[in-house]
């Protein structure tokens, strides 16, 4: 990969932390918010569909969809209200919240009484709104990983001193030679060499080993 192409690459984004549900009302008619995280289109819809199963004498289950670190793709439905009244206002709360990775489905029992345009669009968007309100986020981080080689004598040091520098150690295998898988952050690869070459004096030597993504908590002020 290029320089110009690292730049490219989205290497951190939010998403939600745990699954939730969340209930509004307006003139009686009940709008309940289904938020789910997600990896993939086609598990963003397995979660539509098992909503739709799950509350079948509902009207209305209309849904807004963000993926992946770019946030692409984007997807909403207004399954049947009228155009842009559900998903496109329960879209703009998602990226209100800059979260990805996630689906939100509003199921809706009418009450009655038509609420016109702009009450479903503040019915739809306020049911996102409530269910992401108080519920932690994630901050999911591009991690490059590498494999430090070192004998097997000095393993047991070398470990403990990287973690005392605050380098993510996620194991150590042991073979003809002792070997360290390390994480650090996309692009970061020439600091992790430097820490490394302090830590063993120059002998251990870094190998690629292909990347991952990894949360980690974060504290952001509900929308």
């Amino acid at each position: 990969m290029s320089a110009a192409d690292r730049r490219r690459v989205r290497t951190a984004y939010l998403t939600i932390g745990r699954d939730t549900t969340a209930e509004v009302e307006a003139r009686r008619s009940r709008f309940r918010c289904t938020l789910r995280r997600v990896e993939t289109e086609e598990q963003a819809r397995e979660v539509i569909a098992a909503v739709r199963s799950g509350h079948a004498d509902a009207g209305h289950h209309c849904s807004a969809m963000v993926l992946g670190p770019d946030r692409s793709p984007e997807r909403s439905s207004d399954d049947g209200e009228p155009a842009g009244t559900a998903g496109a206002p329960m879209l703009d709360v998602l990226r209100g919240a800059e979260v990805s990775d996630v689906v939100a489905v509003v199921t809706r029992w009418f009450g009655g009484t038509l609420l016109g345009s702009g009450g479903l669009i503040r019915a739809y968007g306020g049911a996102v709104r409530a269910a992401l309100h108080d519920i932690p986020r994630v901050r999911r981080i591009l991690v490059e990983e590498h494999w430090l080689a070192v004998s097997h004598a000095h393993a047991g040091r070398i470990e403990n001193d990287l973690r005392g520098r605050g380098v993510h150690v996620m194991h150590t295998e042991y073979a003809e030679q002792a070997r360290i898988r390390l994480g650090a952050p996309a692009g970061e690869r020439d600091e992790l060499a430097a820490v490394t070459a302090e830590a063993t004096a120059g002998a251990g030597e870094l190998t690629p080993a292909g990347t991952r993504w990894l949360d980690r908590p974060v504290t952001v002020a509900p929308p």
